[in-house]
């Protein structure tokens, strides 16, 4: 069993108001509870960045980390103009806690491996208060399998384009978009902070590797400041730190390594709602299912250099023993 030992030279962000949750047996009380994970969880990180972060000090500490953790080379007019974009009160919690009278926000974490295949977890799935679904996430045809509803999309710019070109040939010829879907920018790269702004103006890119791009194609007609989230770069460093320091840190992968989009999204959820449950993510026996659940031949996983899935493997097995979340297993 890989430990998770949080690393000493992780600096503790500045608090962010918890919401409070009248659940019973919640996703907080019960890592509270956890020797383990009682030392590993810190749920007064800040998981979403707004306009109110973009300050001189914010700014002398980020630029000395990079990417995903923070803003090393990257061009104080573009993360500021970015930020300052970012001023709706929507963009400053995932959801509205007074949506779920009942108290309980429970949510589904949607990714995209093949144990889903045949699975008929689509009820399941759809049962739940949100749902959470990432990079290449096919639906058409697998509605039994994965279900329909949406409720945000993950992604980085970076794997939003490469799941359109890899999967296209699945169907998945563009990104879901819906009235009440909002998106989840992880900021991976100067990229993503350009996309972003271009997004909420609704205005074609204007420079980088997306430059002409038309935001518009990605995330329909009337989106707006309110349909976008941005990850906080101290709740990327804390996950990193604290649920998947891998070893890879420690080899000429380091600069490139960070957690998989799956799981980004999957401690996001465990961070915002009250109970979680994850599917479609990686378990012990992998080898038994097809990378995608959509693939129509089975292919095996492919494991890449910039993320750790054994570290991953064993930290949702390590939850789902502790009773933090759900996986779904079989």
């Amino acid at each position: 069993e890989k430990s998770f030992k949080p690393s000493a030279e992780l600096e503790e962000p500045k608090p962010s108001r918890k919401q409070p949750s009248t659940c019973f047996r919640s996703v907080m009380a019960r890592a509270k509870a956890d020797p383990k994970f009682g030392e590993i969880f810190r749920f007064d990180t800040p998981v979403l960045m707004w306009d109110q972060h973009f300050t001189p000090d914010t700014w002398d500490r980020l630029k000395t980390r990079h990417v995903p953790y923070g803003w090393q080379g990257l061009p104080h007019t573009v993360v500021g103009s970015t930020l300052r974009s970012l001023n709706a009160s929507a963009n400053r919690r995932l959801f509205d806690r007074d949506a779920f009278p009942r108290g309980c926000v429970r949510c589904a974490v949607v990714g995209n491996g093949g144990i889903l295949n045949g699975s008929r977890q689509g009820k399941a799935i759809d049962a739940h208060d949100l749902v959470f679904r990432l990079n290449g996430a096919v639906i058409k045809g697998f509605e039994e399998d994965v279900g329909t509803k949406i409720s945000f999309y993950g992604f980085t710019v970076n794997t939003m384009k490469n799941s359109l070109i890899a999967y296209e040939e699945y169907g998945f010829t563009q990104i879901p978009q819906a009235k009440d879907l909002r998106y989840i920018f992880i900021p991976s790269d100067v990229r993503d902070y350009v996309m972003l702004k271009s997004a909420i103006q609704g205005s074609p890119v204007p420079e980088g590797s997306d430059k002409g791009d038309e935001p518009q194609k990605y995330f329909g007609p009337e989106a707006s400041a309110e349909k976008f989230k941005l990850l906080h770069p101290d709740f990327l460093q804390y996950l990193t730190a604290r649920f998947l320091r891998s070893e890879l840190l420690n080899t000429q992968y380091s600069s490139i390594y960070m957690p998989s989009t799956g799981a980004l999204m999957l401690l996001t959820a465990l961070h915002t709602c009250d109970q979680v449950s994850a599917y479609g993510f990686i378990t012990a026996n992998y080898e038994q299912f097809s990378d995608h659940y959509y693939e129509l031949e089975k292919k095996p996983l492919v494991f890449y250099a910039n993320h750790d899935m054994m570290l991953e493997a064993a930290l949702w097995r390590s939850l789902h023993q502790s009773g933090i979340m759900t996986l779904y297993q079989r």
